[in-house]
């Protein structure tokens, strides 16, 4: 008994905070020196070993470790981190003692919790118990998703998708350590979402409604496509394949639609498939969407001419507004394209045929259609 009391006394930090020196009127420099904090770490490790050996054959003491963790000073947390994920491994995710502080812990030990979870699912998935105990903290105490990190590996789909907002809500680093457990999945059960089913999910944000800032959601996306090998070609036809008929579309969709054909040019003819059907949706009628469209559009020229040429009049007048050069090179695909009697008057009107042979031969058309499209205000033409 008077072995454990001494133990949990160092591990409670008493023997390690007093080092040193002190009836000599030492200074607080002298303690802090990089000798006497490698010798810190030492002593740490000394008085602490016989007690994390006694927590393996009497697991009740974990509560007395967990319960000094949070006031501990540094050099003692070092040592216990160092000493944990033997002890834990010895004891193994259905030790009863452990399970009951995971379910909850004393405040300030999360860290410590976070360690252990780790360790516990390094090499083996989850115990059912473990999964149960770690549920019932994030749900009841610790709203922090980062505690469910190291059990994303064994959820399924179902669990994963009502917690990804907060995933994407996390650090970058954090995220990505979310992501790959998401990715890995387990031997039973394979990855709990596809990558194109992890692009469609963070684009199914709302960051009003989910609460999470747009720049989180934009960085999640950014990180998927860091991950080239993961995150391949076929994966992004296949997401923004479903994400174009979602109803609303989602607000980042045509940046990631810029971003896709950045990383893979080959990608250039689907995304013309991308942009037609985005015309039958009237993307026109999306503000923000459609500033993206007329962006892509401008770029992937003289791919998408024949993507602009589709557009109703007024909104082929706006696109042209917005990017005068595109209105020679497209009235020249038109012209070698032959393709004047395929399209609407107003059409060639604003490509500049007003006087091409097949117009009907109207003497007072031309001066009238002229003085309309030049008094003419398009209504949204100036939104760009």
């Amino acid at each position: 008994q008077v072995e454990v009391s001494n133990q949990e006394a160092s591990v409670s930090g008493s023997q390690i905070s007093d080092a040193g020196p002190s009836a000599s009127g030492s200074t607080k420099t002298s303690l802090i020196s990089p000798k006497q904090s490698a010798i810190s770490v030492s002593e740490a490790k000394r008085h602490t070993s016989l007690f994390f050996a006694l927590c393996t054959k009497r697991p009740t003491l974990l509560r007395q470790l967990f319960n000094v963790y949070g006031g501990s000073p540094k050099v003692v947390k070092q040592c216990i981190h160092w000493h944990i994920p033997t002890l834990v491994r010895n004891l193994g995710s259905s030790c009863p003692e452990m399970l009951d502080i995971i379910h909850s812990p004393p405040e300030g030990s999360e860290e410590l919790v976070t360690m252990i979870l780790q360790t516990l699912t390094e090499e083996s998935n989850p115990s059912a118990n473990l999964v149960v105990a770690v549920k019932h903290l994030y749900e009841t105490k610790l709203k922090d998703a980062s505690i469910l990190i190291p059990l994303l590996s064994s959820f399924p789909k179902e669990e994963v998708l009502p917690i990804f907002p907060r995933l994407v809500d996390l650090s970058p680093d954090r995220f990505q350590d979310a992501l790959a457990r998401i990715l890995q999945g387990s031997a039973h059960t394979g990855p709990a979402l596809t990558p194109a089913e992890v692009l469609i999910a963070i684009h199914d944000i709302n960051p009003e409604k989910d609460k999470v800032p747009l720049k989180k959601v934009i960085d999640a996306c950014t990180a998927c496509f860091e991950q080239r090998t993961v995150f391949t070609q076929q994966v992004l036809e296949k997401a923004l394949n479903k994400l174009v008929d979602n109803v609303p579309i989602p607000l980042l969709f045509m940046r990631t639609v810029i971003q896709a054909l950045d990383a893979f040019p080959a990608l250039v003819d689907f995304v013309m498939g991308i942009l037609s059907r985005l015309v039958n949706k009237q993307i026109w009628k999306m503000p923000k969407l459609w500033v993206g469209f007329l962006k892509l559009a401008y770029q992937t020229q003289p791919r998408s001419f024949d993507v602009l040429l589709q557009l109703p009049p007024p909104q082929l007048e706006v696109a042209l507004n917005k990017y005068p050069n595109l209105r020679p090179h497209l009235s020249s695909f038109v012209n070698r394209q032959n393709l004047h009697n395929k399209l609407p008057r107003h059409t060639l009107n604003i490509l500049g045929f007003v006087n091409e042979p097949q117009q009907a031969p109207m003497p007072f058309a031309p001066a009238a259609l002229q003085t309309a499209d030049a008094t003419s205000s398009l209504p949204g033409a100036n939104i760009m």
